[in-house]
């Protein structure tokens, strides 16, 4: 297992291999299971991420019991396949999948916690849209699944990964960066530049607060994928290029979970702050809980 990001990305350069391949010996040795093994679980987690997306966007969409979220996936496909759309196939792409598996999500449907629920929705939103432009095998989707993991196992033994603990940063930035990484090298970007990438896109959300109304997973949690989705593409965009972050991956991390901890618990997952105690917030919640709810 590796311990942080310096030391996966020296390994893969003196043993050179790619992150995903390194992430699978490194399941396999902690899991005792063969190398089919792993990759079958992964295999299915893509085909529920598959499932998600698909369902969450067909037709008219879905909607969540409350009635907070829902059908807006399907709104963004039309959208999208309008040709109006101003930021290009590939983004609106990655807005329309990001939607769908989060409002499959707060409908109770089946999803891929990656690396939560709550960010569920950021790493397909990367892949397919990726997918849609280069068109890759079913082999090289579960690779960029292995890649993420890989820096999200990181993230989640030097830091957190919840957003009860350290904030939206921990979940949606955490996904993002997870997933500007693994869109880096299945775009045949070196380890380092998928670091480079994995760094950009957790700083650029360092401190996002998690302030979910009614402390439900609904709003702003579905859009807030969208964000994490974007940065990602934007991120790996900038590390292929040669952009660095200039802070290490390592000292990103470091610096997430100092916030993290020093993050108020009004704005760690509680529905204490932020836009949970708007007007119209504390509306919605008294509308779906009553009066006397605390």
């Amino acid at each position: 297992m590796y311990r942080n990001v310096s030391s996966l990305i020296k390994a893969c350069d003196e043993l050179n291999l790619p992150i995903w391949e390194l992430m699978i010996r490194s399941e396999m040795k902690y899991a005792r299971a063969t190398r089919q093994e792993v990759w079958d679980k992964m295999k299915n987690q893509l085909q529920v991420m598959e499932n998600a997306a698909h369902r969450g966007a067909d037709g008219n969409g879905v909607h969540s019991p409350t009635g907070l979220t829902g059908g807006e996936a399907a709104k963004m496909r039309k959208y999208r396949e309008s040709g109006k759309g101003l930021s290009g196939e590939l983004i609106l792409s990655a807005i329309q999948n990001s939607l769908a598996t989060n409002e499959v999500n707060a409908a109770m449907g089946l999803i891929c916690a990656t690396p939560t629920a709550g960010s569920s929705g950021t790493i397909p939103g990367v892949l397919f849209s990726i997918d849609q432009k280069l068109h890759l095998t079913e082999d090289q989707k579960i690779q960029f699944l292995f890649t993420a993991s890989a820096f999200g196992l990181v993230t989640a033994n030097n830091a957190m990964i919840a957003g009860a603990v350290g904030g939206c940063q921990a979940e949606v930035g955490s996904a993002s960066a997870m997933a500007a990484a693994a869109a880096v090298e299945i775009c045949s970007g070196t380890p380092n530049q998928a670091a480079e990438a994995f760094a950009m896109a957790l700083s650029n959300l360092l401190g996002l607060v998690c302030d979910p109304v009614a402390g439900l997973v609904e709003i702003p949690c579905v859009k807030r994928n969208v964000v994490g989705s974007v940065n990602a593409l934007a991120c790996a965009d900038m590390a292929l290029a040669g952009l660095t972050n200039k802070i290490p991956a390592d000292e990103v991390i470091g610096a997430m979970k100092r916030i993290g901890e020093n993050m108020p618990v009004q704005l760690r997952e509680t529905g204490l702050g932020g836009l949970a105690t708007t007007k119209t917030g504390l509306k919605m919640k008294i509308r779906i809980f009553g009066e006397d709810m605390d």
